[in-house]
């Protein structure tokens, strides 16, 4: 019997991130992407034409992420640990997954608004025009308190993101299938 996260990688994952808007041929980059719990699926919906960037500052979760890489021959995922890695160029992303990360922003001095809004403005820089900004955004306050999400839309509007919709899904979250809310934004001008 599979896994919970075993059944999502290999099955479940890919009619959710066809429901947030990642399609064939896209460039995503999965921002904070640990050990790849939404890397290998992404990389099997945009498929070969398609190229998956997985960044994330922990070197630990990105070798387990090159070694599954490795065993699944996946030939479409770029394993970044440097957020100023030359092969990620400006405006060269379709989509910016940031599922579980922006809570982690400047946690080591106390996260703040003004440290979010750095990310955002490099998300920015790597999103192409009417890019998908697909954010699920655990522990602010609670993940599912409505008022959080709702800070947390202003916030992202404020950093020049444009509100599309919010998706309520069953996902992974620190290897568990949960339910929550991911909420959609595109690039505004």
């Amino acid at each position: 019997m599979k896994s919970d996260l075993a059944k999502w990688i290999e099955e479940d994952s890919k009619e959710f991130l066809k429901k947030i808007g990642i399609r064939k041929g896209y460039a995503v980059l999965d921002f904070g992407c640990g050990r790849g719990h939404y890397t290998i699926p992404v990389s099997k919906v945009v498929g070969n034409i398609g190229i998956v960037y997985a960044l994330d500052k922990n070197k630990s979760a990105l070798s387990e992420l090159k070694k599954i890489i490795a065993k699944e021959d996946i030939k479409n995922v770029k394993l970044i640990n440097d957020i100023k890695d030359p092969s990620l160029g400006d405006k060269s992303v379709d989509v910016v997954l940031c599922y579980d990360v922006i809570h982690l922003v400047g946690k080591e001095d106390s996260s703040t608004v003004k440290d979010r809004m750095k990310l955002y403005e490099i998300i920015r820089r790597f999103a192409k025009k009417n890019a998908l900004f697909s954010v699920y955004p655990t522990h602010l306050v609670t993940h599912t308190d409505i008022t959080s999400n709702r800070e947390t839309k202003k916030e992202i509007e404020k950093a020049g993101f444009i509100f599309e919709r919010e998706i309520y899904a069953e996902l992974i979250h620190d290897d568990k299938r949960i339910k929550g809310c991911i909420l959609n934004f595109r690039k505004g001008g």
